[in-house]
């Protein structure tokens, strides 16, 4: 028996791109609105050294202030010296750096002066922060007076 389709015309099926195509442009508002632009990672300022100059060194270049920082058993401060004298805290080594340095260096002089420091190996961070910090600078009146801005350090020391 053969069944005959009367009177009907055959449906094609076919995509709706309408809404597909609704849909796609709804995910790119999305992205482009929720896109975010950042800062490059890693972008510091940082100064790299000039070239050295060949020939010999400035006989007016001034060497680094060294700053031993001793630390006791559980990591504090044991001792600080000052070009080896003797500092009793951080402010009176404040005091001796603003005394090489001077409060209002001349041009050139700040960039020129570097300390170095020479701190044991188990001595907390928190009392090099301290320490660089107080040869750095202070704020007076609201203004800030730089001293220091050069500064090193030795590889650490273990205690014996």
């Amino acid at each position: 028996m053969k069944i005959r389709n009367t009177g009907r015309d055959e449906e094609t099926i076919g995509l709706q791109m309408t809404s597909m195509i609704d849909i796609v442009f709804l995910l790119l508002v999305f992205f482009v609105m929720t896109f975010k632009i950042i800062a490059p990672e890693g972008d510091f300022n940082v100064k790299m050294p000039a070239q050295a100059a060949q020939g010999t060194p400035d006989p007016t270049a001034m060497p680094p202030i060294k700053i031993r920082i001793t630390a006791a058993e559980n990591g504090r401060v044991a001792g600080i010296k000052f070009a080896d004298v003797p500092v009793s805290n951080l402010a009176e080594l404040r005091t001796k750096v603003r005394e090489v340095v001077g409060d209002h260096p001349g041009p050139g002089s700040l960039e020129s002066t570097e300390i170095e420091f020479d701190c044991d190996y188990n001595l907390r961070y928190e009392y090099v922060i301290q320490a660089m910090t107080a040869v750095s600078g202070y704020v007076q009146d609201g203004q800030v007076v730089k001293l220091v801005e050069k500064i090193k350090f030795t590889p650490p020391r273990k205690q014996l």
